[in-house]
């Protein structure tokens, strides 16, 4: 089940954001810089923010009792000189590593897209690892290009990051 995350989800998203970044990416970082960019990045209080903020929303990917995945969106914040205060942003959408592949990311992704778009056609954006083919073949079926680049930093490692985007008006609805 694919639902909008609430206030009382925070515990959850904290500790299954950290789960799957640390699956997906610990092979690439010193222990300690990992640990240290995982309190900064999903800690309570951070994903307590997000969840008040109104500009931003996280969805909450649960089968039964068992939360298997999620993602946030809202306003961008990649580093990239056509970013404009209107443009969206997939920020995050991971799922634990038993449930990739099965289909639902399809389903979150959809419903991500539709809630960027809510208020009108604007671009929107994603960051991806350069390394992640499957991501990046993923956003392109879907209409995203690679218009830049960037470093992703965590501790003293710089990781090369894809920036992605896809006008607004390429958006069918």
């Amino acid at each position: 089940m694919i639902r909008r995350a609430r206030p009382e989800d925070a515990e959850i998203l904290a500790e299954l954001g950290a789960r799957t970044f640390s699956d997906t990416f610990a092979h690439l970082y010193d222990p300690a810089d990992l640990a240290d960019y995982l309190v900064e990045a999903y800690s309570l209080e951070r994903t307590r923010a997000d969840l008040a903020d109104p500009a931003k929303a996280l969805w909450l990917v649960e089968d039964g009792d068992r939360p298997i995945g999620y993602a946030l969106a809202g306003p961008c914040a990649l580093p990239h000189d056509d970013v404009t205060p209107a443009c969206g942003e997939l920020k995050r959408i991971y799922f634990v590593k038993d449930r990739q592949g099965a289909g639902v990311g399809g389903r979150l992704f959809a419903e991500v897209m539709a809630w960027l778009q809510a208020g009108g056609p604007r671009d929107v954006w994603i960051g991806v690892w350069s390394e992640n083919y499957g991501a990046q073949r993923f956003y392109e079926r879907h209409g995203f290009a690679k218009v830049g680049e960037y470093g992703f930093k965590v501790g003293r490692t710089v990781d090369r990051e894809f920036i992605l985007r896809r006008s607004g008006n390429s958006f069918s609805g």
